[in-house]
């Protein structure tokens, strides 16, 4: 005959997951023990580190910066690093500065992909130390606030995040600066800028951003800084720049992590 439960042990309440006895020390036991049975790899060459990228790469990317324009991060002559460059002064952009933390090119444009195809969230971070850093090495005005460049609709739900909030979230609680996520809104759903041709690309852009009605009074007489992945032509954040600038802000910066290189 199978064993039969006590009635009185029956009626006894199982205490829910969250206060099971012994749980808070389990929990503490695998912060402090995972790292080191399951050891993290670099995101670039493969050796084991503490983090997502090397030490070893970080240095090897990151830490040999170029001189750049202030205005559109395109690299630029050492002599002609404080000045704009020629493009800018002919075409001024409606932003007022850009800081990358590199260049969007082998291997790190993979990373990028990884990131933002791909699912690797734990990336998001490391992105925003480097750009951390590469903030402090440009030693330029910080915003007031932080706004990501939002997705549309139908791209937030197939992809299931924003790779620029994902960059924001970290990179604001960093610099202490407000982050409003929703600060701007896609209104129309673009095509993607990568798949359009880059003569094209303003146009596919135009009018595809508004501001949240509830956000008005938090832009006007502010310094926004507006975060991205990637800069590739610029007509994204230019666009979202001359939408601040009509709704009365003081001054736009990008902070992306890559800039695509001038052909």
């Amino acid at each position: 005959m199978p064993d039969r439960q006590h009635p009185s042990s029956a009626r006894r309440p199982r205490p829910p997951p969250g206060r099971q006895r012994g749980w808070p020390l389990a929990a503490a036991l695998l912060r402090g023990w995972l790292p080191a049975v399951l050891p993290s790899s670099c995101a670039l060459c493969g050796a084991g580190c503490a983090g997502a990228v090397c030490p070893a790469c970080q240095a090897s990317y990151l830490a040999a910066a170029c001189a750049r324009c202030p205005c559109c991060a395109n690299p630029v002559a050492a002599h002609d690093a404080r000045r704009r460059c020629a493009p800018c002064l002919q075409h001024r952009p409606r932003f007022d500065a850009t800081v990358c933390a590199a260049d969007y090119a082998a291997p790190l444009d993979q990373l990028v992909l990884r990131l933002k195809f791909g699912g690797e969230l734990a990336l998001a971070p490391w992105c925003a130390q480097a750009m951390l850093a590469a903030l402090r090495a440009g030693g330029i005005e910080l915003p007031n606030l932080l706004c990501p460049v939002p997705l549309g609709r139908l791209r937030l739900i197939g992809r299931g995040y924003n790779q620029a909030l994902e960059i924001a979230r970290p990179l604001a609680r960093a610099l202490g600066i407000p982050l409003f996520a929703r600060l701007a809104i896609r209104a129309i759903e673009t095509e993607a800028q990568s798949s359009v041709a880059p003569a094209a690309r303003r146009g596919n852009i135009r009018n595809a951003f508004v501001l949240a009605p509830a956000t008005l009074a938090m832009v006007r007489g502010q310094h926004i800084g507006v975060v991205d992945d990637v800069m590739t032509s610029g007509a994204t954040l230019d666009e979202l720049a001359g939408l601040f600038k009509r709704h009365g802000a003081a001054r736009v910066t990008n902070l992306v992590f890559a800039r695509t290189p001038p052909h």
